[in-house]
């Protein structure tokens, strides 16, 4: 902290500039009356620097009594008369319809209780006007600024309220009674009309800077010619000085903001709002955004003249609501005021600031100039933990050459859904060095299906089989195969099957014994209860059931919003939707059955791939009537051929039901897709069932 910086000195020279015998040209203070400058208007927008090591001089200006005038009415030095909030500026006072006693220097009491609830302490301020408080959520920030407008109704009934914080933003209204009988809810209906104002360099008073000032810049590495060049002045305000930034359009002034040492920003009131150096861009085509006039006058420093300022700051956050019209686009309405330089420009560099309401920004700028010919800056890093954050602080602390290195090492502003190669280098190289894991598959735990067939992460596998072939049973045997050798878990929507059904056939297969001492389970032993429990832990540790428990269908967007909720919850790494036909598939009159069928598959292939979860997706065949017993093609599923068409693999379990052909214990899996060839290849393998437990288990 520069306490003896000459912007120190010059900031706090009040009673130093009263008691002085010999005042140089610039040390006399202007007479200030409540008419003579009645059209300033202060924007409340704070700016606080994220590190408290940036070399910056501090002071405080003390409060001030309301003279007898009432001008004066907060400790900031801001005017009632006169100054008004430029957020609020279009909100006209609304006229009183509820007659209530309201004390002369106060709120009402029930109004007043509402706002105490939420921590707000209106006993200062009167209805009717803007009064600056420090807001209790943020406290004001380090510097405890009167950052909250708060706006009380004239009536007194109402009143709402804003923190110009933009690491803050808290807003909000409240009124004495619960009928809300009072004028505030008119308050957004009344017209808004808005003259501009025009302005001259004479009634402004401006100076030049002075030596002080000068040394001021200059400890910001802000050069005297930088700020000729860009008309900087100062004022006299309040027996204290203020840098001015003149906005010209064409060279002529069209509005002016002020700045005190404190980075407290306040402008004329109700003139026109443009960019900052407007003139410095006219005809560029490659021009330069940042978000404060200390940042335009860096990068004049670091070789770009080709530059702008927005006059406004940063918001809180990015809006969620659509992009308003230009005439309701209130809040940036510069943009518009300076379309026909803007539209020039083929490429735009947005250099706000790294904190979250620069990036904020950076974005609302993007959504309305066009993020395709937008680029972005990535500020430095300052230390181990932190980054610089702003052109400023670049400036001060590593020099000219690397801010320019920095402009010119802009990105592309992201598109989304558009990318480029360089954005997945990280995970080709992964992918290469097969660091990602299951890069070739997961094993199948058959050595003759490995040959063909592997469970890659992410894919879709489309299984088929004519009916009694053992496609949901195979199904079942994979996945527990995958469970030991692995350690996958899996969300199942087999809505064939009874959940205690569906329990014994995991069960069989994963502790190798019949669930039941029946008829089907020959001569072997069935699973003690030790056994059983020790089954039911491992049923509940590796399966999640997606179920619909009343008589309706699921509809496939049912099912994968619950397989999303079992990825970020339990981690599962495979979906089982068995069968097609048991989902719901009504489809609008105006789609045929193919146009549904693909639209369906690219859902769940898009869910497998986002969240690298396998789906096996079975579906049976159309009714074959001239079937002879050999397997059927993809192309036989029934409802459309874009089953075949946009799995990634395409499977036909087959069961043969003919003794002269072979064994009748013999299952034939025909691998007929295969779309990544690392993963496996077109083929067949032969299995053995075993009836007793549900295995599967290679043959010979």
């Amino acid at each position: 902290m520069l306490i003896n910086s000459p912007l120190h000195k010059l900031f706090t020279s009040k009673t130093l500039m009263a008691a002085s015998t010999k005042p140089s040209p610039f040390s006399k203070a202007l007479p200030m009356t409540p008419s003579s400058h009645p059209h300033l208007s202060h924007s409340r927008r704070l700016i606080f620097s994220a590190f408290s090591s940036k070399p910056t001089s501090r002071f405080r200006i003390f409060a001030r009594k309301n003279n007898t005038n009432g001008s004066l009415r907060t400790t900031n030095g801001s005017l009632s008369n006169g100054f008004s909030s430029v957020s609020h500026a279009n909100i006209p006072r609304p006229v009183s319809q509820v007659g209530l006693e309201i004390p002369e220097d106060n709120v009402p009491i029930k109004l007043r209780q509402k706002m105490e609830s939420v921590g707000i302490d209106s006993n200062l301020c009167r209805p009717g006007q803007y009064n600056g408080l420090i807001c209790p959520m943020c406290k004001g920030g380090d510097s405890m600024e009167k950052s909250l407008s708060l706006f009380i109704t004239q009536d007194g009934n109402s009143a709402l309220w804003t923190c110009f914080r933009a690491k803050c933003g808290w807003r909000g209204s409240t009124s004495a009674f619960a009928d809300g009988k009072s004028t505030y809810g008119q308050m957004s209906q009344i017209p808004k009309v808005k003259q501009i104002r025009k302005i001259a360099e004479e009634s402004l008073e401006l100076e030049r800077p002075c030596g002080e000032l000068l040394s001021y810049f200059a400890e910001r590495m802000i050069s005297r010619e930088t700020l000729q060049r860009n008309s900087v002045m100062q004022r006299r305000w309040n027996e204290e000085i203020v840098i001015a930034f003149p906005y010209r359009r064409n060279g002529v002034l069209v509005s002016c903001k002020y700045r005190d040492i404190n980075k407290k920003f306040w402008q004329e009131k109700d003139t026109e709002k443009i960019l900052y150096g407007l003139d410095d861009i006219k005809d560029a085509s490659d021009i330069i955004i940042v978000e404060g006039e200390m940042d335009k006058l860096s990068m004049e420093e670091a070789g770009f003249r080709n530059c702008v300022s927005v006059p406004d700051g940063a918001p809180a956050t990015v809006s969620k609501k659509e992009l308003p019209s230009e005439e309701q686009d209130t809040k940036y309405q510069y943009l518009w005021n300076c379309k026909e330089y803007l539209e020039k420009a083929s490429r735009i560099i947005l250099a706000t600031d790294g904190d979250p309401p620069g990036q904020a920004l950076a974005e609302e700028l993007a959504r309305r100039l066009g993020r395709e010919r937008c680029w972005r800056v990535r500020w430095p890093k300052k230390n181990d933990v932190g980054y610089f954050k702003d052109a400023n602080e670049v400036l001060m602390y590593m020099g000219p050459g690397l801010l320019k290195e920095v402009i010119e090492n802009a990105e592309l502003y992201p598109i989304q859904g558009l990318f480029n190669f360089r954005d997945y280098f990280d995970d080709i190289d992964s992918y290469y060095h097969r660091t990602l894991g299951y890069e070739f598959g997961a094993s199948t735990g058959w050595r003759c299906l490995d040959q063909l067939y592997n469970v890659v992460p992410g894919e879709l596998t489309v299984v088929t089989g004519v009916p009694n072939s053992g496609k949901s049973e195979w199904i079942d045997a994979l996945i527990c195969n995958l469970n030991k050798s692995s350690g996958w878990k899996f969300a199942l929507c087999s809505m064939e099957n009874q959940v205690r059904e569906h329990a014994r056939k995991l069960l069989e297969k994963h502790m190798k014994k019949p669930f039941f001492d029946a008829r089907y389970g020959e001569s072997v032993e069935r699973m003690s209860v030790d056994e059983l429990e020790e089954g039911k832990k491992w049923l509940g540790d590796t399966f999640y059931l997606i179920r619909c428990e009343n008589d309706s269908l699921p509809n496939i967007n049912w099912v994968l919003k619950l397989a999303k909720s079992a990825v970020l919850r339990y981690g599962i790494n495979g979906l089982v939707i068995d069968p097609y036909n048991e989902l719901d598939h009504q489809r609008p009159p105006n789609q045929t059955e193919t146009e549904y069928v693909s639209q369906m598959l690219t859902k769940v292939k898009r869910f497998a791939q986002h969240h690298s979860c396998h789906v096996w997706f079975v579906a049976h065949p159309r009714q074959m009537h001239h079937w002879v017993g050999a397997p059927p093609n993809l192309y036989d599923i029934s409802g459309s051929a874009h089953f075949i068409n946009k799995c990634d693999n395409g499977i036909v379990v087959h069961r043969n039901r003919d003794p002269d052909a072979g064994p009748l214990d013999q299952v034939q899996v025909c691998v007929r897709k295969v779309r990544n060839k690392v993963a496996g290849t077109i083929g067949e393998a032969f299995l053995s069932y075993n009836r007793v437990t549900g295995e599967y288990v290679d043959m010979g």
